[in-house]
């Protein structure tokens, strides 16, 4: 499995994969309008049934992107995308909450830069 830039969660039973992609960020900045205002979107939802879904929507979102990436690599052996109806049956509203530290850390994992310094760069040369 493909952690690097994943993290991973596991619903009824079976580990998925929460991969940030480029698609994936695209999706998010259609609906969000960029990563940044991810956090705050999901936070300020007017109610619980609102930010349920919207946390449904991202945990389908991040974990079929790991699943799209498994079924590239691996065309003999595909596995079915999930749906939001699968995710909200196969979940508890308290196990979305127990996600969160998962999406953090893909996004975290997605985004982040390896940032070499100009001395790093001299002593190499």
């Amino acid at each position: 499995m493909e952690t690097e830039r994943s993290a991973e969660i596991i619903i009824s039973g079976e580990t998925y994969l929460l991969t940030l992609t480029t698609r994936a960020t695209k999706e998010i900045a259609k609906r969000y309008g960029g990563l940044e205002n991810l956090g705050e979107k999901l936070l300020k939802a007017e109610n619980f049934e609102l930010a349920l879904d919207e946390v449904v929507w991202l945990i389908t979102l991040l974990v079929n992107q790991g699943i799209l990436i498994n079924n590239l690599k691996h065309k003999e052996a595909p596995r079915e995308l999930l749906t939001e109806e699968e995710v909200e049956l196969l979940t508890s509203p308290l196990e979305l909450a127990s996600y969160k530290e998962a999406i953090t850390e893909a996004m975290f994992k997605g985004t982040k830069r390896n940032i070499v310094s100009e001395e790093e760069n001299s002593k190499k040369a």
